[in-house]
This record gives structure tokens, C-alpha cells and sequence, in this order.
């Protein structure tokens, strides 16, 4: 196995963990918030203002930190995607047309 295969291979694993990691964060966190508001829910005791306000601002803050988290991994599996050069440019570069060399030349009266 050459260097470049090597570090191929490094990279590949490093970007699993990275995802696999950010995932587990992104799956605990709101875990913990749902925890949260459940207890806040329970010790209440039935006062549905503040329940109403508490379940609102859990699932807003579950649902910013998984959109988060899922908009910056696909805008990162883009970047890598057209640094290596199969992203979406480079192949509408190569299924469009070619342009021609020049400009017809216009005729005069």
C-alpha cells in the first residue's frame, strides 16, 4: 500500500469518526434537553401555560440542533464531494455542450 493510499485510508476513517461522534452529540444533547422537560413537565403539576412553554422551547431547541447539525454535514460531504472533483460543477462542466471558439462575424450592409 502506497502513502497516498494510506492516508486515503486515514482520512476515510477520520471523516466516519467525525460523523459517527458528532451523531452521538447531536443524539445526547437532545436526549438531555427531552430529560429536561419532562422534568420541568413534572414538576409543575398541571400549570398549562408554563408546560406549553417548556415543551415549545424543548422541541424548537431539538429541532435547531439536529437541522444544525445535518445542514453542516451536507454542506462538509459537498465541499469534500467538489475538492476531490466529482461534486455537482465539475460534472455539469462535463455533460454540457462545448462553446464555440469564437463569435460569428458580423456582416455588414
Amino acid at each position: 500500500m502506497s502513502r497516498d493510499e494510506g492516508r486515503a485510508d486515514r482520512g476515510n476513517d477520520l471523516e466516519k469518526d467525525r460523523a459517527r461522534y458528532g451523531l452521538l452529540a447531536v443524539v445526547v444533547s437532545n436526549l438531555a434537553i427531552a430529560a429536561v422537560a419532562v422534568f420541568g413537565v413534572w414538576q409543575l403539576d398541571g400549570d398549562d401555560a408554563v408546560i406549553v412553554g417548556i415543551l415549545t422551547a424543548a422541541f424548537t431547541a431539538v429541532s435547531s440542533t439536529t437541522t444544525a447539525y445535518l445542514g453542516i454535514k451536507a454542506v462538509s460531504n459537498t465541499a469534500k464531494s467538489i475538492a476531490l472533483g466529482g461534486g455537482p460543477a465539475r460534472r455539469h462542466a462535463e455533460s454540457a455542450p462545448p462553446a464555440p471558439a469564437a463569435p460569428p462575424a458580423q456582416r455588414t450592409p
